[in-house]
């Protein structure tokens, strides 16, 4: 917090200079513009997001959670994606939920599943890609389609051939919150918004260099070699790990490629990015991450890939 305050007040000291600087080249100035217009339309929706997975966090524990499950395992693996729309939240909050949500059987399965539907799959991400694409319905109806699939069939594989021996990371059962809701409420947001808005301006910034250092030809090769340029969005969307309330305006930005691959990027990133990976490594052990790190990749890549030919056809 204190090197975000004095860098805040560094760039405010510095803000004839600087804009001086930018109105006097044409390409900074394109970045610049690019960069502004995604970090500004996604910071409201960030907020958002982050306050109520706050809320999530302060009102609705893991217990909870748990009690609501049905035992069985295909209806337990249903209502946990739906429960993951129900509960929104940021993709950093839903990794410690699911780990402390996490059991053996029925309860296992629907742990995985709510930590892919929760970050993909709720209103707030929903509304911020409408707004990211305005006049793309399609876009809404594809993303939340295959985010859903995408985590009821990790939930399904889970079930079917997940091992509880996979997890190594033992975490202690968590005591009574030693301060009030106020205060797990105000940690929680101010944690997933340090976390989420830095990785915002670091995609903003990607969006804004790949404006102006990629030439028009590769993205009309990429535009005309659909395959490709599905690939190299899922990996992007790996490689940025952007939150998933933000994602959609860096998408939209990308307005030189078809819906289909912005669409894998929408999809994929939530499910799995390299922050993710890392958390998943932390809170449930390495031979859990490298299983399921690259089966969700593929499943999510191709579930998107499927539901997008279905409703945005190849524009």
């Amino acid at each position: 917090m204190p090197v975000l305050v004095v860098t805040i007040v560094g760039l405010t000291l510095a803000g004839t200079t600087l804009r001086d600087a930018v109105a006097t080249r044409s390409l900074i100035a394109t970045a610049a513009t690019v960069f502004c217009g995604i970090f500004v339309q996604a910071l409201p929706f960030l907020v958002l997001g982050v306050l109520v997975s706050g809320l999530v966090a302060a009102l609705v524990t893991p217990d909870r959670l748990a009690r609501w499950l049905p035992r069985r395992p295909a209806a337990a693996i249903l209502v946990a994606g739906v429960g993951g729309a129900a509960l929104p939240g940021c993709e950093c909050g839903s990794v410690p939920i699911a780990r402390r949500l996490y059991a053996d059987g029925a309860v296992g399965a629907a742990a995985v599943t709510f930590m892919l539907a929760a970050p993909a799959v709720n209103p707030v991400v929903l509304v911020a890609t409408a707004v990211a694409f305005p006049g793309e319905p399609s876009m809404v109806l594809a993303r939340c389609a295959a985010s859903f699939l995408t985590a009821l069939t990790m939930g399904a594989l889970w079930a079917r051939f997940g091992r509880p021996g996979w997890i190594t990371r033992r975490t202690a059962h968590p005591h009574a919150h030693s301060g009030s809701r106020w205060v797990v409420f105000t940690e929680a947001a101010r944690h997933d918004f340090l976390q989420a808005a830095s990785f915002l301006v670091l995609g903003a910034a990607a969006a804004a260099l790949l404006h102006i250092v990629v030439p028009a030809w590769m993205y009309d090769h990429l535009a005309g070699h659909l395959v490709l340029g599905i690939a190299v969005m899922a990996v992007l969307a790996v490689v940025l790990s952007l939150c998933s309330e933000a994602d959609a305006f860096v998408a939209a930005s990308l307005s030189m490629l078809p819906l289909l691959p912005r669409l894998v990027f929408l999809v994929v990133g939530p499910a799995i990015d390299l922050k993710l990976f890392a958390m998943q490594v932390g809170m449930f052990g390495r031979a859990f991450a490298l299983r399921f790190a690259p089966l969700t990749f593929v499943v999510a890549t191709l579930v998107a890939t499927g539901v997008g030919v279905a409703v945005v056809g190849h524009r």
